[in-house]
């Protein structure tokens, strides 16, 4: 491939597929909170501002990112590859996409809570431990592609419908599940961390101007992947049919150099093994010697 064939393949790009992971994963995580609160009464408020006071008796969650990291664990190399991605079956006029490999990110959350009494606030703090324990995996979904034409498709090449995709129950048959053979899932999971001493967090508050509250730090992983790039085409390699191999004429198990070939029976011993024997003789009976 030519360089100018090679820029106008990475000018036709498509947008990154994902670009928007990363307020997904807090919209996710606000949504998850708000829907599992069962204490009674309204539900905190959610705010992102570590400054923010209520005026009256609102009880306050605040969820603030504070910073980003790639996974050291899970290092990919820059280098394109083949997408996983299959926008039709035949494999003549199939469509390939390459990408580079996903960036994999540490997404890092400081989580504290107010409320009017310090004794509400404890409770609260520990329904979020136990809430958010229960968060495995954030988000559970196809994983979404952006084609350079500006479809969304998932791995199967279907249209991209989170409706598509429905986990089995547990006690489902084999029959009873869907036909999602080969179908990519994206996943963000959720783990408690210790990332911030007190003292990094009272700079955290005090950089803000906010009064200083306990806190927990949350680790979310997620995938950003990247645009991808049609392919412009390949080469069609057609062998011939290919004939039977007669079997070799040294024996049907031992090659030229002497080795055992894989699968073959073994052949069988000519002579005993060891070093050729010297003046071998049958030991006499004693015994036999003296009846007679």
């Amino acid at each position: 491939m030519t360089p100018p064939e090679r820029a106008a393949i990475l000018a036709a790009a498509g947008p990154a597929s994902g670009k928007n992971i990363i307020g997904e994963t807090t919209e996710s995580l606000h949504k998850f909170l708000v829907d599992g609160y069962n204490l009674g009464g309204q539900p905190p408020r959610l705010e992102e501002d570590l400054k923010f006071v209520p005026k009256d008796r609102e009880e306050v969650i605040y969820i603030y990112m504070y910073r980003l990291a790639q996974n050291q664990t899970m290092l990919n190399s820059k280098r394109h590859r083949q997408a996983p991605v299959f926008t039709k079956t035949d494999a003549e006029q199939g469509e390939v996409y390459y990408h580079r490999p996903p960036l994999l990110l540490d997404l890092y959350y400081l989580v504290a809570v107010h409320s009017k009494f310090r004794s509400d606030a404890e409770r609260l703090m520990g329904w979020l431990l136990v809430r958010l324990n229960e968060a495995t995996h954030l988000i559970h979904r196809p994983r979404r592609f952006a084609l350079p034409d500006g479809r969304e498709v998932d791995s199967l090449g279907r249209t991209y419908d989170v409706a598509n995709f429905s986990a089995p129950a547990p006690d489902a048959t084999e029959d009873d599940k869907p036909a999602d053979d080969g179908l990519l899932v994206e996943k963000v999971s959720l783990a408690l961390t210790d990332d911030l001493t007190v003292g990094d967090a009272i700079n955290l508050f005090t950089l803000h101007e906010a009064p200083y509250r306990p806190f927990l730090t949350y680790r979310a992983r997620v995938a950003l992947d990247g645009p991808l790039y049609k392919s412009a085409g390949g080469s069609t390699v057609r062998m011939g049919r290919l004939e039977p191999v007669s079997p070799p004429a040294d024996g049907p198990g031992q090659s030229r150099n002497g080795r055992i070939r894989p699968g073959m029976p073994l052949p069988k011993p000519r002579s005993p093994p060891g070093p050729p024997p010297h003046f071998v003789r049958k030991i006499a009976d004693t015994d036999s010697d003296s009846e007679d």
